[in-house]
């Protein structure tokens, strides 16, 4: 869930605060320990915007981002509306992530994340230039691929695109990814 004020000063500005419950997949062999939800709060800066000084950054979205683990999302989101903010967009994914073999040492630091999305499934890469561009080329996908939008701005797009009124981004009920 996003928040902000009713005016937008948090996304007028590039910010995003976002609380989001992350939900482990269970698996056969899985301890009843590793299965529980985590709450995260996130507050994101403004994506770093290419400049005589960050040329390099053109291509990639970079934000600085910090987060904290919660006990419960439900007093942080009173809390946040005792601040005069509401939460007004709500968005799903199923995110898996993946980290190459320490052998690949050239991919040091970098995660592939697959997201799947109500309006579609992307390929995140997060990690040094370098190593973005290499496993990019890996997966056959050039400089040009790379999409630096965010998924409110992808789903208003496809909204637009099909003359529907945008909600929540959340999958229809029934219709979410197997695992």
């Amino acid at each position: 869930m996003i928040f902000d004020k009713p005016e937008g000063g948090l996304a007028k500005h590039g910010q995003l605060l976002r609380i989001r419950t992350e939900t482990p997949q269970v698996r056969a062999k899985a301890k009843a320990a590793s299965s529980k939800q985590r709450i995260m709060v996130t507050f994101k800066q403004p994506p770093t915007r290419p400049d005589s000084n960050n040329a390099r950054h053109g291509r990639y979205k970079v934000r600085d981002e910090i987060e904290l683990e919660v006990g419960e999302a439900g007093n942080l989101t009173k809390i946040f509306e005792g601040l005069g903010m509401s939460g007004w967009f709500r968005y799903e994914k199923y995110r898996t992530t993946f980290r190459l073999a320490a052998s690949k040492a050239w991919a040091r630091g970098l995660l592939i994340e697959l997201d799947e999305t109500p309006i579609g499934t992307f390929v995140e890469l997060e990690g040094p230039a370098a190593a973005i561009d290499r496993a990019a080329t890996e997966l056959s996908f050039s400089k040009r691929d790379y999409v630096l939008k965010s998924y409110l701005v992808l789903y208003m797009e496809e909204c637009r695109r099909k003359g529907e009124q945008p909600r929540n981004m959340v999958f229809p009920e029934g219709k979410k990814p197997a695992k």
